[in-house]
């Protein structure tokens, strides 16, 4: 009998919190965030919110809201929580990025870069020197004037080009796509860049999902991811 209403109460309590769920997702869409997935959070009473709009955590009741990063404390330093859960959803791109791997690699970074932009030209023009100290870099698209314009379309082109390295490189020696595309995967991109928060190119993330915003030298950026 003690097991019966062991699991009667299990049932019960995962019940309760779906229908919590169901109501914090309904208040959300109300406010007109969309693609909301609801998770656990790591500080008990808070549910993790990811939704088009970026990483919210909730009152398991739904009736507040806070915005901000989680950090944990450990014996080595402080961790970025929150990142580290849309690093899952970085990574999971990962066959859709243009990547310049390091032959001796020590980091990964993602840059979410722009074609228009001069200061992602400046650090693609050092692609080598930043490959020479152990740094890959793995490039996701996003185009700052958002995705209704033509540089999103010449960016879908070179993003699914036959050899998007070659199209990309070739876009930065100033040849960019005659050829438009409706920017579908540019648009996943895109999005993943609001999540993290991205408002500016280039936008640097470590492997570790912390946020390194605007361009930084070679030696600068293995300085940080160093430090």
């Amino acid at each position: 009998m003690k097991k019966i209403l062991t699991a009667l109460s299990l049932i019960t309590l995962a019940f309760q919190a779906s229908a919590n769920d169901a109501v914090l997702k309904s208040k959300l869409e109300k406010l007109g965030a969309k693609d909301i997935e609801i998770q656990t959070s790591p500080i008990k009473g808070l549910k993790t919110v990811v939704s088009d709009q970026g990483i919210f955590y909730a009152s398991e009741d739904g009736d507040y809201l806070v915005q901000g990063k989680i950090y944990k404390l450990t014996d080595k330093g402080i961790s970025n929580v929150s990142n580290q859960l849309l690093m899952e959803k970085v990574n999971a791109l990962k066959d859709e990025m243009i990547v310049y791997p390091a032959k001796n690699e020590k980091h990964v970074v993602t840059v979410f870069m722009d074609i228009t932009c001069h200061y992602c030209h400046l650090l693609h023009q050092q692609l080598k020197e930043y490959n020479d100290l152990g740094i890959t870099v793995r490039y996701l698209a996003f185009p700052r004037g958002g995705l209704d314009n033509q540089t999103a379309r010449q960016m879908e082109a070179i993003w699914t080009a036959k050899d998007p390295m070659f199209a990309l490189n070739d876009a930065e020696k100033g040849n960019l796509p005659k050829e438009l595309k409706t920017p579908n995967m540019v648009k996943k991109h895109y999005m993943l860049g609001v999540q993290l928060g991205v408002t500016g190119t280039p936008t640097i993330i470590t492997s570790e999902g912390d946020v390194i915003g605007g361009y930084l030298k070679p030696a600068d950026l293995l300085a940080a991811l160093e430090g």
